[in-house]
């Protein structure tokens, strides 16, 4: 028996209709479809000062977002000038001194050599989108088995874990439940900054044409809701290569600002930022498991990793195994 179906009577099933809390939108689709009650005019304009506080040129940047279809545009066209005068800068610098031309060359393509980020992205349940972005890292990174970061975990709760630093999938004992600490089931992932539009990307794949996505009817409520975790969230220069990414397949998504304990809102993915709203790793059972559909069975070259990290001593948490403690299918 699948998690999903060992675990439909016992979760909430009425959360996708329960009053959901403001939440502000920075970079609305262009195309034309229904929106969320919250993201129409009606009272955002009040959200979106309170959620920007004293920060007066975020409260700015709100309203001009608000203003108009093209808004999603500006935003990008603002945030991409930052990052093309970095990159004029930087041409001029390597102009100047051919000697670092080489140098360039060569740390373009070298993973060691540019930095690392940790992101995560959220889009229903967890299992399948860890094996698209295991198969993401091999595709763009040439990553092998032993160097993949792909983790499932949860993230995006304003209380964070347990006192004693737990976050657990539901389980009998009632221990540090993911679902009532506030998150979501996402993926996380280690990769160089300049490759996140290209992981970006390969998120917004996982929804259909219309911004679906691929278990929008099965698994639902704020413990599947999409979400995007990138340091700093929507000030990131990363927010600009998401939004760019995400017109670049199709236009299909709105993003809105994360604040915790956020809906799950059909469309829209929440951008969150991983220093106040930190990842946790699932425990071993989840990670590289079988997808949730029943023609998602993966190889068990890919379901032996979780085995294979764990053994190299890669740390999967103490949580209890699951609803029934057997650890499989979330029982």
């Amino acid at each position: 028996m699948s998690r999903r179906l060992a675990t439909s009577f016992l979760l909430p099933v009425l959360s996708p209709f329960l009053p959901s809390q403001a939440w502000t939108v920075i970079v609305p689709s262009s195309r034309p479809h229904h929106r969320h009650p919250s993201i129409e005019s009606g009272g955002r304009a009040t959200r979106a000062a309170a959620a920007a506080g004293s920060d007066g040129a975020a409260r700015e940047e709100d309203d001009d977002v608000r203003r108009s279809p093209s808004s999603r545009r500006s935003f990008l066209e603002r945030q991409a000038g930052t990052i093309f005068a970095s990159a004029s800068t930087a041409a001029a610098v390597v102009s100047a001194r051919p000697d670092l031309a080489a140098a360039a060359a060569v740390s373009a393509n070298d993973e060691s050599v540019d930095e690392l980020v940790d992101v995560y992205f959220g889009c229903g349940c967890f299992w399948h989108v860890q094996h698209e972005f295991v198969e993401a890292e091999r595709k763009i990174l040439g990553r092998s088995d032993s160097e993949l970061t792909s983790r499932a975990g949860y993230a995006g709760g304003k209380a964070g874990s347990s006192p004693d630093g737990r976050v657990c999938y539901h389980n009998a004992q009632n221990v540090a439940d993911y679902g009532k600490l506030g998150h979501a089931e996402v993926v996380s992932l280690r990769i160089p900054s300049s490759r996140f539009e290209d992981f970006a990307a390969e998120y917004c794949k996982l929804f259909d044409k219309d911004g679906y996505r691929p278990d929008q009817l099965g698994d639902r409520g704020s413990e599947y809701r999409n979400l995007v975790g990138i340091p700093g969230g929507r000030s990131s220069p990363l927010a600009a290569m998401l939004v760019k990414a995400s017109v670049a397949t199709g236009d299909k998504l709105d993003f809105a600002v994360g604040k915790g304990d956020d809906a799950d809102v059909p469309k829209v993915s929440f951008i969150m930022d991983t220093e106040k709203f930190p990842f946790y790793v699932a425990e071993q059972y989840h990670q590289f498991h079988d997808g949730f559909r029943l023609d998602e069975g993966y190889p068990e070259s890919y379901n032996s990793l979780a085995r294979a990290f764990a053994k190299k001593g890669e740390n999967f948490g103490t949580c209890p195994n699951g609803m029934v403690g057997l650890g499989i299918g979330g029982l």
